[in-house]
């Protein structure tokens, strides 16, 4: 099951979280009547208001299994025949009994995983007394997922005594001694013998039901109400905290998504996919926080603003497991002026020459009010600001840079994109009814229509897909990036249930589902869903062989495509020689394939992502310690050698200038003491090698002289077009 929460930083004195002592049995717990009416209520939404509009009846064969995979998401407490067990006993009876609301079904289901799971800890804990085999030759398979739970009580023996093996490895690799280790792994089995013995109603109805609603796809849940009071709080101070989104995956709380101005964005540290294994708070120990309930792990990073928290993760790219990076944070408040679109020019070499090309880094899609002058300022209006301080300094091309970017408001999205067009439709939103609306941009001004690349990830999302999408469908802009965009082409609507439920008593309140109720579309009628907008230009990256796509989640909506808008008939409002032809893409096309197969910096990128790849394709790990240490070591001697040669890289990184939006809070983020200003901006060369060497956007650049060059003549007449329809946006 894959929660989330939104990491906020309370500027209220929260108290210190009070444990009690977990009851030494387990006590039974059942559903109450508001979870029966509740359980109803979602079966009807779900079949009602989802986007799909599918009848329970289609996924109830999936949901049993389901169900217990995201309880024992490792496959190692219950066994096969557990498992048929439950089939048989449920599986007829299941569609029935979800329509009367009766949670029979997975609270026996519950039951009896907390019946084997305290077993198995007991056995566990007696076991940790024993002795450990590091010298082996056998591996164990951490993710399985996909694997068949153990046919027996003797296998499952086995396989957990090779997971302890695994756990005890990871703290003896990154040098603690055994006795340590032992202590660690034996605290985490307390603390999930403690968890289980008080989980309560509540939660087994949530896991129940979000298993269900994740059958139709995977942003629709449950929440109860505990987790909607949490979810509302959270949306209350939302502008406060370390700016992290979590999810509960696999035991592990996983970084999902960096807040835009957040202390997490901006220190750059933790990264998408992180995994947090223990927290610590300044001056104390770290906490083991792997199996602990995503509500504790947040309670943990919450705290006094100004005070740091220190977060031990496993690095979305780390090659073996075993892997420990602690992040040090300070709590603070979300600076909106820090995740606001910033600019920079850049002087990019071409021939005998260097042609400035200006970049436009947007965080999200944001509209913001009273930031101090008695205005509103968005995304639009910044974007727009920048391009005209861009302009005044004589730039020939300009790059949208939006690989961070997860989405944020669509109106800001169409505004943006009529930045760069005069008018026309630029995204279609189909509800669940099937109906059509078209958003268009009816702005006539154009802010500008020179050459223009749009720089994208699979990290960019939603909004910034329908921009990507939309310019490249006017044939307005060259998109550039990896093999598609994040493919999130969905919107969800949250429908509260106690506007559909009569009052049972008071304090008696119900909870929430998330439900997905809308679909995006371009122009063309092509779907963002699951595919993405795939650029015109490909680079090469290590993203590809991470599972952190639409389309690597569980239950994604399918891509299709819809009649197209009336979008042509806006080409003939915007000079026709400004569109991107064929031709001229096939000729920048090639210009970049050669430069990929000729320069030392692809070579670099390229002998990086082979070595991951690789290390991504080894599931089964070694329980060997000799073996495991020797590995690190060629890890690390391969990783030094990339670092030197990327030092070697960054060094020759082109000159570049800031261009400020017109705000002092933002200038004051944004200077770097000691570097040496021109015109009031600072300035920064090859020597700075404060940032990471950006492959990506270095040879964006080069693309944006390309497209320069080799357009040269159809860019002076649509200058010239542009003036005269009317010239910059207000």
């Amino acid at each position: 099951m894959k929660i989330t929460f939104r990491l906020i930083i309370s500027l209220l004195l929260l108290g210190p979280v009070i444990s009690t002592a977990a009851e030494s049995e387990p006590r039974e717990i059942t559903p109450t009547r508001m979870m029966t009416a509740e359980t109803r209520l979602v079966v009807s939404l779900l079949e009602q208001a989802h986007f799909q509009g599918r009848a329970v009846g289609g996924v109830v064969d999936e949901l049993l299994p389901g169900f217990m995979s995201d309880l024992d998401y490792h496959r190692l407490f219950f066994t096969q025949a557990d498992h048929q067990k439950i089939l048989k006993e449920h599986g007829p009876t299941l569609e029935t009994e979800l329509r009367r609301g009766n949670l029979r079904p997975p609270f026996a289901i519950f039951s009896l995983y907390r019946e084997r799971a305290l077993n198995r800890i007991d056995w566990i804990l007696e076991r940790l007394d024993g002795e450990f085999d590091f010298e082996s030759d056998d591996n164990f398979v951490v993710d399985r997922r996909k694997m068949d739970w153990p046919a027996d009580t003797a296998e499952a023996d086995e396989l957990w005594d090779k997971r302890l093996t695994y756990e005890l490895l990871a703290d003896l690799l990154n040098d603690r001694p055994i006795e340590e280790a032992l202590d660690n792994v034996r605290r985490r089995y307390e603390r999930l013998q403690r968890s289980l013995l008080e989980m309560d109603a509540e939660e087994v109805q949530e896991r129940f039901l979000t298993s269900l609603t994740k059958l139709y796809d995977p942003h629709s849940s449950f929440l109860s109400a505990s987790t909607l009071e949490d979810f509302s709080i959270s949306m209350r101070l939302s502008l406060v905290g370390i700016g992290a989104l979590l999810r509960s995956e696999d035991g592990y709380s996983t970084i999902q998504e960096l807040i835009p101005g957040g202390p997490a964005a901006i220190d750059n540290q933790l990264q998408p996919n992180d995994r947090i294994v223990a927290v610590a708070q300044d001056g104390e120990e770290p906490v083991d926080v792997i199996d602990m309930k995503l509500r504790r792990v947040v309670d943990m990073i919450r705290g006094k603003k100004g005070t740091p928290v220190h977060l031990t993760v496993i690095p979305a790219d780390a090659a073996d497991s075993s892997t420990r990076r602690i992040i040090s944070l300070v709590r603070d408040e979300v600076r909106l002026t820090a995740s606001r679109a910033q600019a920079r020019i850049y002087e990019v070499p071409r021939d005998d020459k260097t042609i400035p090309v200006g970049v436009i880094s947007i965080p999200s899609f944001y509209g913001m009010v009273g930031q101090g002058n008695g205005t509103d300022t968005s995304t639009t209006e910044d974007v727009a600001e920048l391009i005209d301080r861009l302009k005044e300094k004589g730039i020939q091309g300009l790059v949208l840079d939006l690989r961070r970017n997860g989405g944020g408001l669509l109106t800001e999205a169409i505004r943006l994109t009529g930045l760069f067009i005069e008018t026309g439709p630029v995204v279609r939103v189909k509800s669940s009814d099937g109906r059509l609306r078209v958003d268009n941009d009816e702005n006539q001004k154009v802010a500008y229509s020179g050459p223009l690349g749009i720089l994208v990830s699979r990290n960019s999302a939603s909004a910034s897909e329908i921009v990507a999408g939309a310019l490249q469908n006017y044939g307005r802009a060259l998109v550039l990036g990896e093999t598609s965009t994040h493919g999130k082409g969905t919107v969800q609507a949250i429908f509260e249930l106690e506007n559909y439920l009569l009052p049972m008593g008071a304090g008696v309140k119900p909870g929430a589902t998330k439900l997905t109720v809308q679909k995006f579309y371009l122009p063309d009628g092509q779907s963002t869903q699951n595919r993405g907008v795939i650029p015109d230009i490909i680079y090469p990256s290590f993203n590809e062989y991470l599972s952190i796509g639409e389309s690597d989640l569980p239950n994604a909506l399918v891509w299709d495509k819809i009649t197209p808008a009336d979008w042509k008939e806006a080409l003939t409002a915007f000079p026709v020689r400004s569109q991107l032809d064929k031709d001229l893409i096939s000729r920048v096309q090639s210009a970049s394939a050669k430069r990929k197969e000729a320069l030392e910096e692809f070579n670099y990128l390229l002998e990086n992502i082979d070595w991951f790849r690789a290390k991504q394709e080894e599931k089964a790990i070694s329980l060997n310690l000799e073996k495991r240490r020797s590995l690190r070591e060629q890890d690390e001697s391969f990783r030094q050698s990339m670092r030197e040669r990327e030092k070697e890289l960054a060094d020759k990184a082109y000159a570049y200038n800031r261009i400020f939006l017109d705000d002092a809070d933002q200038r004051e983020e944004e200077e770097t003491p000691g570097i040496e200003e021109m015109d009031g901006n600072p300035v920064t060369g090859p020597a700075d090698n404060n940032e990471r060497l950006d492959i990506h956007l270095r040879e964006s650049l080069r693309v944006m002289t390309d497209l320069v060059e080799l357009g040269r003549p159809l860019w002076s007449e649509s200058a010239v077009t542009a003036q005269k329809s009317g010239g910059n946006r207000n």
